[in-house]
């Protein structure tokens, strides 16, 4: 029988720590990733639905882009999405099919999300959400 040797635990607490605690960041860091990208893309769904809705009631082509830019500004900032950059970009091209054939506006808005705050390795400082939703326009209106 071999006699046990005491080894000695000091300092083990330290290097536990050492490598626990980065750990432990770079975990809360990409939950935290994750949890503003969705909660962002779910906003800008949200804001391209609100979007196309005011565009798709508009009776211009011009009063459609203003109405769908203004719509999703406001929506963003309702929602507290504080984006770096948006952009908006509205599909007119149904205002010119004939009264009676169905069609319909489609908005598609990016976003320009702020994740500099992160020190995350690998999570870059602008991430682009984008999204694309469409709205009926009335079949029976008149289109200008």
């Amino acid at each position: 029988m071999r006699p046990r040797r005491h080894r000695d635990a000091h300092g083990s607490a330290s290097i536990e720590a050492a490598v626990g605690i980065p750990a432990f960041s770079l975990f809360v860091g990409l939950i935290i990733f994750g949890g503003r990208t969705a909660t962002t893309h779910e906003a800008v769904q949200s804001a391209a639905a609100d979007a196309a809705r005011s565009a798709s009631i508009a009776r211009s082509v011009l009063d459609a882009r203003h109405q769908a830019e203004q719509a999703a500004r406001d929506s963003l900032a309702n929602q507290h999405i504080d984006c770096r950059s948006v952009t908006v970009s509205v599909d007119t091209d149904a205002f010119t099919a004939p009264v009676g054939q169905p069609a319909s506006v489609a908005v598609t808005i990016t976003c320009g999300l702020d994740l500099s705050d992160l020190t995350v390795p690998g999570v870059p400082g602008t991430r682009r959400i984008r999204a694309t939703m469409a709205s009926p326009l009335d079949t029976w209106r008149e289109r200008a």
